[in-house]
């Protein structure tokens, strides 16, 4: 099976391609970052989990996407603002046979990307797992979860069965998802309520569930996600999720960072127009006011605009 990650080199395209790569697989990271690919292709790649335990492996690293030859699965990890121009560039990898498949963050990406690879390409999911990069070929595996993978709007179907098989072999736990829809949204509510309340106080996630103002943000942020879930048709429990989140704060390694406060801390462009920004318009649609999301939303983009990042 031959496999091909779009940001191959960034936190989550490095844990997920390293890790099938060490499985066995044909593994191309597919990258911008010239000094990352060609550190991995001279000295491999280290994936680390929480407790310090290391694997080093090897797959290809390019810069060249047309340079990788037609490809089984193309896993997208980029962020949704790369997303087109990394699809478009894929496209002479991407035969009769090929499945895209995009695990990234927020809402809106799949749609982005069937635009341009075809709807019959494209499906799609979430993954619980979370990784920061450590250096040039050096990865924190920081937390472990489940992954659901599924067809939009709704089934599994052969090749979402031989992709979870590869990820199952790698070592993460999977799951075909028949609601795969439902499972988009209940890991946006919690990107929404922990992603950008962490950047803007530029905190490790953990110490997010150590203060009450805070986790009663949290709390307002979760109940306005939930809400706009229901009026599409998307079955969200508010306590599910509510406990689903908090537990997960509860076991990350206490150094970890989500993609939002690292994007901050870094001077780069966040996903909060994919995350907040989706509940937001959603919450338009439906004429659902979400005041504290919309707060999220004008808070990070200040941010970006004190980093000279126009919106």
């Amino acid at each position: 099976m031959k496999i091909t990650v779009l940001g191959g080199a960034g936190a989550m395209g490095a844990v997920f391609g390293g890790r099938l790569a060490h499985a066995g697989y044909d593994v191309t990271l597919v990258d911008v970052n010239a000094a990352a690919v060609a550190h991995i292709n001279a000295q491999g790649l280290i994936i680390e989990d929480k407790s310090g335990d290391r694997i080093l492996t090897r797959p290809r690293a390019t810069t060249d996407p047309a340079s990788t030859g037609e490809q089984d699965y193309v896993l997208v990890f980029t962020k949704c603002y790369h997303t087109e121009d990394a699809v478009r560039a894929a496209l002479p990898m991407i035969g009769p046979n090929t499945a895209v498949v995009s695990l990234q963050n927020g809402w809106g990406n799949a749609s982005r990307i069937q635009a341009i690879a075809g709807d019959d390409k494209v499906f799609c999911g979430v993954t619980y797992n979370s990784g920061a990069l450590r250096g040039l070929g050096h990865v924190l595996q920081g937390g472990a979860g489940m992954t659901y993978v599924g067809e939009l709007p709704a089934g599994a179907s052969a090749r979402v069965h031989t992709f979870a098989k590869a990820l199952s072999t790698a070592g993460f736990e999977v799951t075909e998802s028949d609601s795969v829809m439902k499972e988009i949204w209940s890991k946006l509510a919690l990107n929404a309520c922990t992603l950008p309340t962490a950047a803007i106080f530029a905190w490790e996630a953990c110490k997010l569930i150590e203060h009450q103002g805070m986790k009663d943000l949290m709390a307002a942020l979760l109940r306005e996600t939930v809400t706009v879930a229901h009026a599409q048709g998307i079955p969200m429990d508010y306590d599910e999720r509510w406990y689903a989140i908090t537990g997960l704060l509860e076991r990350i390694a206490p150094t970890l960072k989500g993609s939002m406060p690292t994007d901050i801390e870094h001077k780069r462009r966040t996903e909060i127009d994919v995350i907040n920004g989706a509940i937001v318009e959603a919450g338009r649609r439906f004429g659902i006011p979400t005041p504290y999301n919309d707060t999220m939303v004008w808070l990070i983009k200040s941010l970006e605009e004190t980093f000279g990042i126009e919106n």
